[in-house]
C-alpha cells in the first residue's frame, strides 16, 4: 500500500466523525484534500464548512459544500486537519503548506480536534525528520532569523512564498524540539512573528493514522 492509498484510509475514518446538520473544519494539506474528496458524499447531509486555507475553500466548493469564513461560527463540533509530524503525546508540527496561523485559528474554534496521518508522519521527537514553520511578518524576517539561529536552530526562508495573510515563512532546520510547549510559547514571543507550527498548547483528540494494516486510532 502507497503513501496516497494511507492516506485516503485514514480521511474515510475521519468521515465517522462528522455528524449530520453540522459545519466542519477543515484544515489544509495532502492528506486533509484526501478528505475533503470524501466529505463530498456527505455534501447533502451536513451544512458547510470552514476552511483553514483558500486552497482548501476552493476544493470544498469543488465539492458543492458550502464555504463558511472563521468569523460565521462560535463553535464547530470537530476540525480535521493533518500533520508534518506527530510524537507519541499528540503534539504536533504543521505548516508545510504555510496555512499554519489560520489552521491554529480554526482549530481552537472546536471542540475536537481530529488529526489524520500516514504512518510516515510519526516521530519519537519533533524537528527529527521535518522542519519547524514559522510565520512571520516581512519586515521583520531577519531579525526573527537571528533570534531562531540564538535558539540553536538553522532557519531558511521559504523564498517565493507568501500566506494567505501576507506574510513569509522561516524554515528553522535542526530544532530537535523537546519541550514543545515552551518551545512553542517562547517562539509566539519573538516581536515579528505570527505563529509557529509546534501545536502543542492545542492537542489533537484523535489521531487517525493509516497504515498499511488499516486506519487506527489513537485517543
Amino acid at each position: 500500500m502507497n503513501q496516497l492509498e494511507m492516506k485516503k484510509l485514514a480521511a474515510q475514518e475521519a468521515l465517522k466523525f462528522v455528524q449530520p446538520d453540522t459545519i466542519v473544519g477543515v484544515g489544509s494539506g495532502s492528506t486533509v484534500n484526501c478528505f475533503i474528496e470524501a466529505l463530498g458524499s456527505m455534501k447533502n447531509q451536513i451544512k458547510g464548512a470552514v476552511a483553514a486555507s483558500k486552497a482548501s475553500e476552493e476544493l470544498l466548493r469543488k465539492q458543492g459544500i458550502e464555504v463558511f469564513s472563521a468569523n460565521d461560527v462560535s463553535s464547530l463540533d470537530i476540525y480535521v486537519d493533518g500533520a508534518d509530524e506527530i510524537n507519541p503525546q499528540k503534539m504536533m508540527i504543521k505548516g508545510g503548506g504555510a496555512a499554519l496561523t489560520r489552521e491554529k485559528i480554526v482549530a481552537s474554534l472546536a471542540k475536537q480536534f481530529i488529526c489524520i496521518v500516514d504512518s510516515s508522519k510519526q516521530v519519537d521527537v519533533l524537528g527529527s525528520t521535518f522542519p519547524l514553520p514559522v510565520e512571520v511578518i516581512p519586515m521583520a524576517r531577519s531579525q526573527v532569523a537571528r533570534k531562531l539561529v540564538a535558539l540553536g536552530g538553522s532557519p531558511e526562508w521559504r523564498e517565493g512564498v507568501v500566506t494567505d495573510n501576507g506574510n513569509v515563512i522561516l524554515d528553522v532546520h535542526n530544532f530537535k524540539i523537546m519541550n514543545p510547549i515552551e518551545m512553542e510559547k517562547e517562539l509566539n514571543n519573538v516581536a515579528g512573528v505570527v505563529t509557529n507550527g509546534i501545536f502543542a498548547l492545542n492537542l489533537a483528540h484523535i489521531v487517525i493514522v493509516g497504515t498499511a494494516e488499516g486506519a487506527k486510532l489513537i485517543k
